[in-house]
């Protein structure tokens, strides 16, 4: 069993992260989560809003081997497991990123499984990224990109002071993107 931090206290483990938001716990992805991470993202419903459909196993892994990448090039920044604190079962991912068309920004984002929508829980997990952002570097801008047509998303980012700066087609996709200004 792995110890778990507390999420305002940040501990390298070699590239494995784990955080602690109240009873959600943020874990880096690692090489044995691609079957978690597989099941996550072939669910149309889940990625109605990031690809439009749910990934083939093959574009998960290319996907996932992506995420990886990024996961190594950074101690704290990449993409993350969310995993329900009390029993272990994963709710989820988020990631914080720098923003692969500008380095200069972060990037925030989070996907909810079905079962945990409407909940709060991805105004938690939008908090706990926001919070490890400011903690690496409070001075950098974030970016939050979504599918125009995803209104609970847009209301959440907005939430947390994001405002829209562009709306249109990016990678053969509609996409909004937000910005918060630090």
């Amino acid at each position: 069993m792995r110890k778990m931090y507390d999420f305002k206290y940040l501990v390298n483990l070699r590239y494995e992260w784990i955080y602690m938001d109240y009873q959600i716990q943020y874990k880096k992805y690692e090489e044995g989560d691609f079957d978690t991470f597989f099941e996550l993202v072939q669910r149309d419903e889940v990625m109605k809003y990031v690809t439009g459909k749910g990934l083939t196993e093959a574009e998960a892994r290319a996907k996932f081997d992506s995420d990886l990448l990024v996961n190594k090039g950074h101690p704290s920044l990449g993409y993350f497991l969310v995993i329900d604190g009390n029993t272990g079962a994963v709710m989820g991912d988020a990631k914080l990123e720098f923003n692969k068309r500008d380095p200069q920004y972060f990037e925030v984002g989070y996907l909810l499984k079905e079962a945990y929508w409407g909940q709060g829980l991805g105004t938690k997990v939008c908090a706990a990224m926001l919070e490890l952002a400011a903690q690496i570097d409070p001075t950098r801008d974030i970016i939050g990109i979504i599918d125009p047509e995803n209104g609970a998303s847009k209301r959440l980012l907005e939430k947390f002071g994001f405002t829209s700066y562009f709306i249109g087609i990016e990678d053969d996709l509609p996409t909004e993107k937000l910005i918060l200004k630090k």
